[in-house]
């Protein structure tokens, strides 16, 4: 495993590791002998809060090392701890995400998380049913947010229970983003009329654009922010230069039999060349917005999760009808 000692990004209090933490767990030095260790776990397993895992601090109380009870009971008791526990371990800091934590234990696949300080200091543990608290509430989160909610950490911990005077406040603010788009977007399908009036057949095509926008962004847009969430050192740059490529690869593909297919139901080659060039550009439009709207709201030091519900669906709607209508009317002349 690899200790998480970049710095992260701060966070909201109640959404922080520290305050989910609990520090009533096994804890013995560097040269504590197994069986001490084993009659110390025997012997007060009713104080501890958890005791999945014994910690082995130095001197400084800084964390040295893991061990799980299981290697513990198994492991000859004349020897050291030290000898046994596992120095590379995952940990987290106090002002990490919540969800982080969570994400981390999943990857790892350990039972709880080290919650350690810039020096290293033992601080405590995110136990595994918090971890699986976490997780049920990170889930409810991004399930109400994608679908147009402003969340509060009530509405979170108990969905159910919320009043219809909490619900209607929550959703009303994205809905009517999403309304404004929508009013934009006939705007601008009202501005090329010209280029409508002129290939009809032009207007059958907006929710195919539109569709594929979403789709591919959605995509990448999902991937990138649960790295963002998972991942400590996460490489942007070779990120994006993956996602470009597949974008212009998809958009390339997707790009020719929309051309060819329309082509040979339609007969006009201009209907072809119009949906080909308009699909690439889309796709291509909604990969970059799906890589660099979440990471703008990072730098705002907002939640990217944000950026994948109702706000980045209106940006890449009106993107794609623009960009569909703008090729239209660039190929027929207008």
């Amino acid at each position: 495993m690899n200790s998480s000692n970049t710095k992260e990004n701060h966070t909201s209090k109640n959404r922080a590791v520290f305050s989910r933490m609990v520090n009533n767990v096994p804890t013995v030095g560097e040269d504590a002998l197994i069986s001490e260790v084993a009659e110390l776990i025997t012997s007060k397993s009713n104080n501890f809060e958890t005791i999945i895992y014994v910690y082995v601090l130095n001197n400084m109380g800084g964390l040295a090392g893991v061990m799980s009870v299981k290697e513990v009971f198994s492991a000859p008791k004349e020897r050291k701890v030290s000898e046994f526990m596992k120095k590379d371990y995952v940990s987290v800091y106090p002002h990490s995400h919540q969800e982080r934590a969570a994400m981390l234990a999943i990857k790892y696949n350990v039972k709880a998380i080290p919650v350690i300080d810039k020096d290293r200091k033992f601080l405590g543990v995110i136990p595994s049913d918090v971890i699986l608290n976490i997780l049920h509430e990170e889930h409810i989160e991004d399930a109400l947010r994608s679908g147009g909610f402003t969340i509060t950490s009530s509405m979170v911990k108990d969905i159910a229970r919320a009043g219809g005077k909490s619900y209607f406040k929550k959703r009303l603010p994205w809905l009517i983003f999403g309304l404004g788009g929508g009013l934009l977007a006939a705007y601008f399908v009202g501005y090329f009329e010209d280029t409508l009036k002129q290939l009809l057949t032009l207007a059958a095509f907006v929710p195919a654009i539109v569709y594929m926008g979403d789709a591919v962004g959605t995509q990448t847009q999902t991937v990138l922010i649960r790295s963002l969430a998972a991942e400590s050192t996460f490489n942007f740059k070779k990120y994006i230069v993956r996602e470009i490529l597949v974008g212009v690869a998809l958009a390339a593909v997707l790009g020719i039999v929309v051309g060819v297919i329309s082509f040979v139901l339609w007969e006009p080659m201009v209907l072809g060349v119009i949906l080909g060039f308009s699909f690439f550009i889309t796709i291509i439009s909604a990969v970059l917005i799906a890589l660099f709207l979440p990471l703008l709201f990072l730098k705002l030091r907002f939640d990217p999760a944000i950026a994948s519900g109702p706000f980045a669906t209106t940006i890449r709607d009106l993107t794609s009808v623009i960009i569909y209508l703008e090729v239209a009317t660039f190929v027929l002349g207008i």
